[in-house]
This record gives C-alpha cells, structure tokens and sequence, in this order.
C-alpha cells in the first residue's frame, strides 16, 4: 500500500483523522508548553523597569480610551527596517506591568514603542489638537478637547491598588504618596524628589502648556513622553542581557 493509498484511508474515516489530529495538537501543546515548568521567569529582567507613575497610568488609560491602541502598536519587532525607523526592537520585560499590553502589528500610524523623548511636549500637544498642522499627510483625528478636560482625580491610589492586585508591585509609600505624586509631576516648580525616588526618569513638567489646570492632556503627554525611555539601550547587548 502507497503513501497516498495510506493518507486516503485516514482522510475517509472521519473518527481516525479526528484522532490523528487530537495527537499531533496534543504534542505540539507539550512541546511548547513543557518547557515553561521549568523556567523560574519567561521575562528577562531588564534594568530600569518600574511601574507607572500615578499621571503616566491615567495618561494610559486615556490612551486605551480614545482607541489609540487601534492603529498605533507598541511592539517593534527584530526586522532591519523597524529597528532603523523606531529604534531597538521591543523587550517582553518592557510590557510586563501593562494590563493590557499595546503589542500588535496594524499600523495606520507610527509605532510609539520609542516616541517618548523624541518630540517636544509643544509638539505632543499640538499634535493632538490638529494633527495636521504638524503632519499634513496625517489621517488622526483631532484631541483638542483633552486640554480643556480637567484630570479628574478622585482617589489616585485606588488605580494603583487594582494594579497591585495584578502583580504590578506598586508599595505602600506610592499608595499613600499618589494624589500629591500626580500633581507634582505636572508642576515644574513642586518639589519631585519623592516622587523621583519612587518613578525613576519620570518625565517632570507642564505638559499641556496650562500651568493652572491639570488635564487629561498633561496625562496622555506625560504617559507618551515616558514610552521607550526607563531601559538604557546603549548598555544593553542583544546577545547577552548587558555588557
């Protein structure tokens, strides 16, 4: 009996190739899930990382919000052409406090992986009220009223806690410190040394250009100005971690 005599056997009897199918899923599961008993961590542990500052975390969420994640992802994947047009390509351990993370492949627009740092506040903001003045080939729609909507901030800690819950290992001390924290971080005159302590490199400044008001604009600046900024990349090795 050939080979295809063989296959044609199984591809007639319905119950044989259901079982034939169920097998070689079954393998694959075990070939690939197996392994994970044994690793005591499936993320790297990069240097840098740490949780969203109170303001960063509600400029996320303003994110998630308006759908941006629908044609901006945050994942540059290990191709020449990405890495030369956004920067080194993205670590699992950049992702591992993002509940959801923002990974994906459509893109009506930019990664922004790397955008924090690149562009000035000015031009975030500018941006966001009308694209096209600063992108005229841009088809993103106009954010103007973010700047003119207040930041409401009824219990900054309570966003930190439900993160907690996940595993994001946000302390006590940025419990009790996160409504002063979020306003600091939006005031370049306050005192940050606390919160620096706390949220490493975090961004310090006014973001939205209203030193008066606290907006929903000075929060999704702050949270896209911080995006690809806490690892230092020019000490990091590809193959081996850091040199």
């Amino acid at each position: 009996m050939s080979i295809l005599d063989k296959h044609q056997i199984l591809e007639r009897n319905a119950t044989l190739l259901l079982v034939g199918s169920l097998l070689v899923v079954s393998i694959g599961g075990i070939v690939e899930i197996a392994p994970l008993f044994y690793l005591q961590n499936t993320i790297e542990k990069v240097e840098g990382m740490r949780p969203y500052s109170p303001l960063e975390l509600a400029g996320r969420n303003i994110y998630i919000r308006e759908g941006c994640y629908v044609c901006h992802s945050q994942m540059i994947r290990p191709f020449r052409d990405e890495v030369e047009r956004y920067g080194h390509y993205s670590l699992a351990a950049e992702s591992m406090y993002d509940h959801p993370f923002q990974w994906g492949s459509k893109r009506t627009g930019p990664d922004l992986a790397r955008v924090g740092g690149r562009y000035s506040n000015e031009w975030h903001v500018q941006h966001l009220i009308r694209p096209q003045d600063v992108v005229p080939e841009s088809v993103m729609p106009a954010y103007a009223f973010l700047k003119e909507t207040q930041l409401e901030i009824n219990d900054a800690s309570a966003e930190l806690k439900a993160n907690r819950a996940v595993g994001v290992p946000y302390s006590d001390d940025m419990f009790a410190n996160a409504d002063a924290d979020i306003r600091a971080q939006a005031d370049p005159d306050a005192d940050t040394a606390g919160l620096l302590e706390r949220y490493p490199k975090a961004k310090i400044g006014d973001f939205d250009g209203d030193p008066k008001r606290l907006t929903e604009m000075d929060a999704l600046v702050a949270y896209l100005q911080m995006l690809g900024t806490l690892v230092d990349f020019s000490t990091y090795d590809d193959a081996t971690g850091y040199r």
